[in-house]
């Protein structure tokens, strides 16, 4: 019999983690009604997008693989810079005792203000030289920003990596998309590898061997999907409609919350 719970949450990982509109929230907020899931269950489906995105940009990392090329080194030097920073100050907080918040209130104003981070991010890069270089600021911030997304549910890791590459000066929305997203590759496998190492006794007990199967696929032919849509609607689109939605979505949240 099909867990359709399962489908339905792999669907909304695989659609949302790679856009600007939060994961992490849109799955806190489908759980309120089909049910909390294991952190198991959330690992296998998150690496499942991971999946999805590796695919998508496996040229590219090859590419980056090519240490003959100076661009190359530089690169993912800016990568390491990004990823190391995440790491370092992800310590800090994970040793302050931080807890992510689990009502609803907390998420919804995450959205509204990300929608506008977001029309900010593309008024500002709309008055920018077009820039697709990212520059080592850019790099710190990209991995700060991926702090700020794991801390506040509704904020969004790819939504808060994105902006905060284009409002710091990589203005061009294709290249700091794509930076966000390979940064995020070692992120969420790194992650995801420290989940599974701390919830390892409980792979295939709280979540069953085939609930945990179907997510995983379910969450990386959505992804694949909605990576490649993305990446051909911002040739000629900006983000704003996504600021839109997670505004309207935002205030609907809170009006359901108060």
């Amino acid at each position: 019999m099909v867990d359709w719970g399962v489908v339905v949450l792999g669907l909304i990982e695989g659609v949302t983690e790679f856009l600007p509109i939060s994961s992490t929230g849109h799955l806190l907020i489908a759980e309120h009604w089909l049910g909390s899931r294991s952190d198991t269950f959330n690992i296998v489906i998150q690496a499942g997008a991971m999946l999805a995105v590796t695919i998508v940009y496996w040229r590219r990392l090859v590419s980056l693989a090519d240490w003959r090329r100076p661009e190359s080194r530089l690169y993912c030097a800016k990568l390491a810079v990004a990823f190391v920073t995440t790491c370092v100050v992800g310590l800090i907080v994970k040793k302050l005792g931080v807890e992510l918040p689990s009502t609803v209130a907390p998420v919804a104003w995450a959205m509204v203000i990300g929608g506008f981070w977001i029309i900010a991010a593309e008024w500002r890069a709309s008055r920018l030289q077009d820039r697709s270089d990212v520059t080592w600021l850019v790099a710190v911030v990209v991995g700060l920003a991926q702090i700020v997304a794991g801390i506040f549910p509704g904020t969004s890791r790819s939504g808060a990596t994105i902006f905060a590459a284009m409002l710091f000066g990589t203005s061009d929305r294709r290249a700091a998309t794509e930076f966000a997203f390979l940064v995020g590759i070692p992120t969420m496998y790194a992650a995801s590898a420290y989940e599974i190492y701390k919830n390892f006794g409980e792979l295939g007990v709280n979540e069953p061997w085939t609930a945990l199967g179907a997510g995983f696929v379910v969450s990386a032919v959505t992804a694949f999907c909605t990576i490649r849509w993305l990446l051909g609607y911002i040739q000629a689109h900006r983000y704003t409609v996504f600021a839109i939605y997670r505004i309207l979505a935002g205030v609907a949240l809170l009006g359901v919350s108060i």
